[in-house]
């Protein structure tokens, strides 16, 4: 099992859910976030002043798979996401040590995204 994190431009957030969709992907956590990676800093004037803005607005999304989804939740997010431009995002995998579906008990892979037949 794995957990995928992944950092997104807003606007580009619809497309990623539309791609995750597709690829059967399903059970996921949205948040709103700011950040900065590679983005060059903006300068934006607010009430007379000038202001150097460091952190942008970001999408924050957190994805428990089954190991036989994350290829494919990877590949899902980065087609819904690139632009192609300094800022697209970025997805992490980490190693899930356990799960626990509240409602029914259920643990592991019986509770994340449903194991695809081989």
């Amino acid at each position: 099992m794995k957990m995928i994190v992944a950092i997104v431009r807003p606007e580009r957030l619809g497309d990623v859910l539309e791609a995750l969709y597709r690829a059967e992907v399903r059970g996921l956590t949205v948040s709103r976030v700011q950040g900065h990676g590679g983005e060059l800093e903006r300068v934006e004037t607010y009430r007379g002043t000038t202001v150097k803005v460091g952190l942008e607005e970001k999408m924050r999304i957190e994805i428990g798979v089954s190991d036989s989804f994350v290829e494919a939740t990877i590949k899902a997010i980065v087609e819904g996401g690139c632009t192609g431009e300094v800022g697209d995002g970025k997805v992490f995998v980490l190693p899930v040590e356990r799960v626990v579906r509240i409602r029914t008990g259920e643990t592991d892979t019986a509770a994340v995204t449903p194991i695809r037949p081989e």
